[in-house]
């Protein structure tokens, strides 16, 4: 498909929505009381990528009386990044905003941002500072434990930050909630274009690893949105496992620090059973019973480094609560990845994707 004219209207929203018939008429109802308070003309792409509940239904529905034009595009399931490119192919705005269909925006963050791009037009990447829904449950908490422990000094005091290739690791970052200009969207695509199935690449964090080596994105409280994780467990292990392969996808290949890292993990849980395996058989019962305790001890570590920096007590539950499944999955995740993206190991990548 050909590109949309540019420049037709401000802002072209696009939103990647599986399954998300449920939260699709609230996530717009905020986005359009955001896109009026930001005086930008826009026009809202829902990417319908396979679906199989309302979702068809919902966006025939509320299309009709959207203050801005909705625009519903349906395809076969193809994953995030290839439904955002098939909205970014269909975006006629300067700048693009990326949100997922469980996101509700603030209702002055795109006001914020349009004040921001007008004192700086150099400001071109906008990253949303994105906190977990409280009324979540508590599986849908876990997440927050794994950002405090990595992202705490920030998360701890938030405060406008540029996230730069120096600091990449150092500040919570997504494409939850992300603005940035057309073009560098459209380009960054193109430099971080999936290889094999893409519903097992990474979506974001080689796309904004990319970006920040271009411009630095901004990171700031002003634009704020609110995401609502998945509420059911087998929901949650079943995005975990995806995530495990992500993750390997993000970082094989940036660094041989990380390369050791991604195999150490894929390791850790046959050499552990090993490890008691062949202590049992030796009689090492202090072995057999030491190496669990210090597994314990290395799950439960995280939980309390997050609780120090201020993490939500629900949300430490959540880990405690959910851990072991989720590390079972994910680690599952992991190694699938090591082996569909062995490649990336061998190959390092472009110095404007290095941290």
């Amino acid at each position: 498909m050909a590109r949309s004219e540019p420049g037709r209207v401000d802002l072209s929203v696009v939103i990647p929505s599986y399954n998300g018939a449920e939260w699709l008429p609230s996530t717009l109802e905020a986005l359009a009381v955001a896109v009026d308070r930001s005086g930008w003309t826009a026009e809202v792409i829902v990417i319908d990528d396979g679906s199989t509940d309302s979702t068809r239904d919902v966006l025939a529905a509320l299309a009709p009386s959207f203050p801005v034009e909705l625009i519903a595009v349906h395809q076969e399931n193809r994953g995030r990044f290839l439904a955002r490119w098939e909205g970014i192919q269909r975006a006629s705005g300067r700048y693009t905003l990326l949100i997922d269909s469980r996101v509700l925006i603030g209702a002055d963050s795109l006001a914020y941002v349009a004040r921001g791009v007008a004192a700086d037009p150099s400001a071109v990447a906008w990253n949303a500072h994105t906190d977990t829904d409280p009324c979540a449950p508590l599986v849908g908490r876990f997440w927050e434990v794994p950002t405090y422990v990595f992202w705490g000094a920030y998360l701890g005091d938030p405060r406008p930050t540029r996230i730069e290739p120096q600091n990449f690791d150092r500040v919570p970052k997504g494409t939850t909630c992300f603005l940035l200009e057309t073009a560098l969207f459209e380009e960054a695509c193109r430099a971080v274009w999936p290889e094999g199935d893409p519903r097992l690449t990474s979506d974001d964090t080689k796309l904004l690893r990319y970006i920040a080596g271009r411009t630095p994105i901004v990171l700031d409280p002003g634009f704020q949105a609110v995401y609502r994780p998945r509420t059911s467990v087998r929901a949650f292990l079943d995005h975990s496992r995806t995530r495990g392969t992500l993750f390997v996808d993000s970082y094989a290949g940036t660094s041989a620090t990380r390369d050791l890292v991604l195999l150490g993990l894929a390791l850790s849980v046959p050499v552990a059973l090993g490890v008691i395996a062949a202590a049992a058989a030796a009689r090492l019962w202090w072995l057999v019973v030491g190496v669990p305790i210090v597994a314990v001890l290395v799950i439960i570590a995280p939980a309390l480094l997050a609780g120090a920096r201020r993490c939500p007590p629900r949300a430490v539950a959540g880990y405690l609560l959910y851990i072991i499944p989720f590390g079972a999955v994910f680690w599952l995740g992991l190694v699938r990845g090591i082996v569909v993206h062995r490649r990336s190991f061998r190959t390092r990548r472009q110095s404007t994707e290095k941290v």
